[in-house]
C-alpha cells in the first residue's frame, strides 16, 4: 500500500462503490477497473457489474464474465464475449463481470512495426515506446500475424476452485497465418496486488468469429497504437 501511495501524484487513484459508480466520465483518458485480480485469484467469480454499467466507462478493454465463462474484447465500443469453444459472441447488457479493464481509447502514439518479432520481442520493443513506468497504456496491435497463441477456460460451478487449479483445465487455440487484433493494457509494477503487473492482451480474428486470451505471438506486419492512461478508477463489491 505504501507503494501505492508514493505515486498518488501521479496516478489519480479512486475507489467506488459498485452501486454508486459515476456515469461517463468527463476525462476520457481514465482507466476503469471492476474488482481485483487478487479478488480473482481468491476465486471471487461470481459477477457484481453489469456490462450495460460498463460500457459508460468505455469503449476498449478485456475482462471476464460471471463464473469465468468468457474473456472480454472489447474494441470501438463493440463487445464480444470468446468463450471455451474460442469463439466470439456478442455481450448483452444484462451479463455480469467480476473483472474488467476499460477505457476510452484514444491513441497518442502509433507506429508500425513491418519485421517478424516474437512476443517477447515484441514486448521489448512496446517497452522502448512507453515514455514512463508509472501509468497505464491502452494497447492495440493490429495486422498480419505469423502464429498466435491463445487459451479459454471453461465457466465454473461453485464451490468454485482456486484460479490456479482453473487454469490446468485452460484450451489452446492456434493460428497461423491470421489477420486479427490484440488489445491490452500495461500495467505499473507497484499495483502488482490490483492488476497484473507488465502486459495483458486478449485476441480476436479479423472477422471477430475466434480469439482468446493471448499467450504468445509472432508478428509479421502490424500497426501499434498506444493511449496514455494517467488516471485510474476501481469500483469494489459493496460486500467487500
Amino acid at each position: 500500500m505504501m507503494r501505492i501511495i508514493r505515486y498518488l501524484l501521479v496516478v489519480t487513484f479512486l475507489v467506488v462503490a459498485i452501486y454508486g459508480c459515476s456515469p461517463v466520465q468527463e476525462n476520457e483518458d481514465v482507466l476503469f477497473q471492476v474488482s481485483t485480480m487478487n479478488a480473482i485469484f481468491r476465486a471471487d467469480y461470481d459477477g457484481e457489474i453489469t456490462y450495460g454499467k460498463l460500457k459508460q466507462h468505455g469503449d476498449f478493454g478485456i475482462g471476464t464474465f460471471d463464473a469465468l465463462d468468457g474473456e472480454l474484447f472489447a474494441l470501438e465500443g463493440k463487445f464480444y464475449r470468446i468463450k471455451a469453444d474460442g469463439k466470439a459472441y456478442p455481450v448483452d447488457d444484462s451479463m455480469k463481470t467480476p473483472f474488467a479493464v476499460i477505457t476510452f481509447f484514444q491513441p497518442d502514439k502509433s507506429v508500425l512495426l513491418d519485421e517478424a518479432s516474437d512476443y517477447k520481442q515484441l514486448r521489448k520493443y512496446l517497452d522502448s515506446l512507453l515514455p514512463a513506468k508509472d501509468i497505464f497504456y491502452a494497447i492495440k496491435i493490429e495486422g498480419t500475424f505469423e502464429h498466435v497463441k491463445a487459451r479459454n477456460i471453461p465457466g465454473q460451478n461453485r464451490p468454485y476452485p482456486q484460479f490456479s487449479e482453473v487454469v490446468k483445465n485452460q484450451i489452446i487455440f492456434e493460428f497461423d497465418d491470421v489477420q486479427g487484433t490484440m488489445v491490452g493494457f500495461w500495467c505499473p509494477a507497484y499495483l502488482e496486488e490490483i492488476n497484473v503487473p507488465g502486459y495483458h492482451f486478449h485476441f480476436i480474428t479479423k472477422d471477430k468469429r475466434m480469439g482468446g486470451h493471448l499467450l504468445d505471438c509472432q508478428t509479421e506486419n502490424v500497426k501499434i497504437e498506444i493511449d496514455y492512461t494517467p488516471e485510474f478508477h476501481m469500483a469494489l463489491s459493496e460486500s467487500g
